[in-house]
């Protein structure tokens, strides 16, 4: 199913509304036209410019400040929340300073960063 304009959309929207209203899980059928409706008005919206679609980080500092901007942590916030000193998350994000293992792991368990990505760009 492609949705092309903005009233296929609302229509889309509104039969969505009704499977959830009506109850949709546990039903195969109305599961599978769940899936459809959604996918295809999230591909409309994401032609349609509703929500901007910004690469995945291919850097460890990046990831993290990718982080820190959904949880919508200050900066000093999140050295808190890692358990390191402001300046040195400062470091760590401007390239200046590598992660450590401890750090790391804090990552993983903290911010849900896997550890493939850490090892991969730390």
């Amino acid at each position: 199913m492609i949705i092309s304009n903005e009233a296929e959309c609302k229509e889309a929207l509104t039969q969505l509304d009704l499977l959830i209203a009506e109850g949709f899980e546990g039903v195969a059928e109305r599961e599978q036209q769940f899936d459809v409706l959604a996918k295809a008005v999230e591909n409309y919206q994401i032609r349609a410019g509703y929500f901007p679609v910004y690469p995945k980080p291919t850097t460890l500092p990046a990831m993290i400040e990718l982080k820190r901007q959904q949880r919508q942590l200050k900066q000093k916030d999140l050295a808190q929340l890692l358990e390191v000193p402001a300046g040195r998350l400062s470091q760590i994000l401007s390239g200046k300073r590598r992660v450590t293992m401890d750090l790391a792991k804090k990552l993983y368990e903290r911010l849900d960063i896997s550890p493939e990505f850490i090892l991969k760009t730390a």
